[in-house]
């Protein structure tokens, strides 16, 4: 499965994408949402997470890279099954190198996403699962015309984290 947009592509990933991945998951500013780095042996449960869910759900979180420049992997962006409370969603999630904020990235690949599930799985709405201090992400969820519909708490790495449940429907 393959998306592009005018400046990016995004693709399924592959083992080939680890150290890719690992250079945005150990980075303790970008992974701020998540209480700080990755180890090496959670970037290899994410890649093998992600691996699994191109195999049973068709799509996943995608590896995205500059049309200009293939190969280089920038960041990662894609539809995945998330739980909030007791419901399943289906969530845009995005998450690119320090080197590539600010230009806009994540908010042309979330749409690209987005528009994705509404078409090929028909998606009544899309999620953006955000953490309460995350104001980038937050901007990206409502540039992607999403409002705030839950807030809710997400255990992980041993701390309940406050967050917000953006949507928007199809």
């Amino acid at each position: 499965m393959t998306l592009r947009t005018a400046r990016l592509t995004l693709r399924e990933m592959g083992e080939d994408d680890l150290p890719a991945l690992r250079s945005i998951l150990t980075d303790p500013v970008a992974m701020t949402a998540y209480e700080g780095a990755f180890t090496d042996a959670e970037c290899r449960a994410w890649l093998e997470r992600n691996l699994r869910r191109y195999a049973e759900d068709g799509f996943g979180l995608w590896a995205v890279e500059l049309a200009d420049a293939p190969g280089e992997v920038i960041g990662q962006c894609g539809i995945t099954r998330q739980r909030i409370d007791d419901d399943e969603v289906l969530e845009v999630g995005y998450l690119f190198r320090r080197t590539h904020w600010h230009r806009g990235y994540a908010t042309e690949a979330a749409a690209a996403s987005r528009d994705w599930a509404f078409r090929a799985l028909d998606a009544p709405a899309v999620w953006a699962k955000v953490r309460d201090t995350n104001l980038a992400s937050m901007n990206v969820a409502i540039r992607l015309g999403m409002t705030v519909r839950r807030r809710f708490i997400t255990h992980y790495r041993g701390v309940d984290m406050p967050h917000l449940g953006f949507a928007v429907d199809r």
